[in-house]
């Protein structure tokens, strides 16, 4: 009997050797040509970015130094595109909410005689709702308890006027609007807007009436 118990364990034992040694068996030609793909050819510029060489750095940016109130202008990439900055904003920066030079130029009342392109009214307008949290633990927008942070009946939007004044959440203008470099780029742009308006390459399309087109909301405008 104990004979035969340790032919059994010696055959387990040889099995799971050779199942073992199965395991280490060389994979297919199929498995081992397997097409690999460089860090090179994944980027634009196809050069070895741990070299920094000048074809892999690229171009310096070439920002235009015309001076604010030149007249000149970028055609908009889109309908209501945030504009691009043509002039130098050589010393305009950093921008505060205490401290802001751009609107010396850019605000309504005085845009066009400076030869600025104006704050349309969404810079003029609050869409934050007022939000808290009540007695009960619960959040609310707007006076009223909602389950998430949004619901079906827009309880979390609201569209309220500031009036004269610059929206809190407008005052750093170059979280939108940067300066244009005028070098050639890397790969060619080809995509050519369609714009709503028949100038949207230069203004914005933005009022107060559209501001609230399908919206069924708190308003103040």
């Amino acid at each position: 009997m104990k004979l035969l118990s340790k032919v059994t364990v010696g055959l387990f034992t040889a099995a799971l050797l050779f199942v073992g040694c199965g395991n280490d068996a060389k994979p297919t030609s199929q498995e081992t040509v397997k097409p690999t793909i460089s860090e090179e050819s994944l980027g634009l510029r196809k050069t070895n970015l741990y070299a920094e060489e000048a074809e892999t750095i690229g171009h310096q940016a070439n920002y235009s130094t015309a001076v604010a109130g030149s007249g000149n202008m970028i055609k908009r990439a889109f309908q209501d595109a945030p504009p691009m900055i043509p002039h130098d904003i050589e010393g305009m920066l950093i921008i505060t909410i205490n401290d802001n030079q751009c609107t010396t130029c850019h605000m309504p009342e005085v845009a066009e005689s400076m030869g600025a392109t104006p704050l349309p009214s969404s810079h003029f307008t609050d869409f934050r709702p007022a939000t808290s949290v009540n007695n009960e633990g619960r959040l609310t927008k707007n006076g009223k308890a909602i389950v998430n942070t949004t619901n079906v009946n827009m309880d979390d939007i609201s569209i309220k006027s500031t009036g004269s004044h610059l929206a809190g959440s407008r005052f750093n203008c170059t979280l939108c609007h940067a300066p244009q470099s005028g070098d050639d780029l890397a790969v060619q742009n080809n995509f050519e807007p369609d714009f709503t308006n028949k100038d949207g390459a230069s203004a914005s399309s933005w009022s107060g009436t559209k501001l609230m087109e399908g919206l069924d909301t708190i308003n103040g405008i």
